[in-house]
C-alpha cells in the first residue's frame, strides 16, 4: 500500500533549484548570501555560524517582517545600511 505526498516532490524540486543557484553564485559550503542596503542592495556571503548569534537573529527577524525570506537572487534581504551591517559582521567575527 502506497501513498502520495505531492508536497515532497515540489519541495525537492525547489531545493534542487536553490542548490544549483547557490553553486552558480559561488557560495562556499558553510556560508549563505544576504543582500543589504536601503535602496541599492549589495550581496554579502557570510558564515552560517552567524545564525547562532542573537544580534544577527534580531536582524533576521527585522528582515522577515519587512521582506520575508525569499529573494529572487537566492539570498535574504536585510533591511539596514551597508555600514551598519559591516559593523555588525566585524563585531561577530571577533
Amino acid at each position: 500500500m502506497g501513498f502520495r505526498l505531492p508536497g515532497i516532490a515540489i519541495a525537492k524540486k525547489s531545493l534542487a533549484r536553490s542548490l544549483s543557484a547557490s553553486k552558480s553564485l559561488d557560495i562556499p559550503k558553510g556560508y549563505f548570501a544576504v543582500y543589504v542596503g536601503k535602496s541599492q542592495k549589495k550581496r554579502f556571503v557570510i558564515p552560517i555560524s552567524y545564525l547562532n548569534e542573537p544580534l544577527f537573529l534580531d536582524l533576521l527577524s527585522q528582515a522577515e517582517e519587512e521582506f520575508g525570506y525569499d529573494h529572487p537572487m537566492g539570498g535574504i534581504t536585510i533591511p539596514c545600511s551597508e555600514d551598519a551591517f559591516i559593523n555588525l559582521t566585524l563585531l561577530l567575527s571577533e
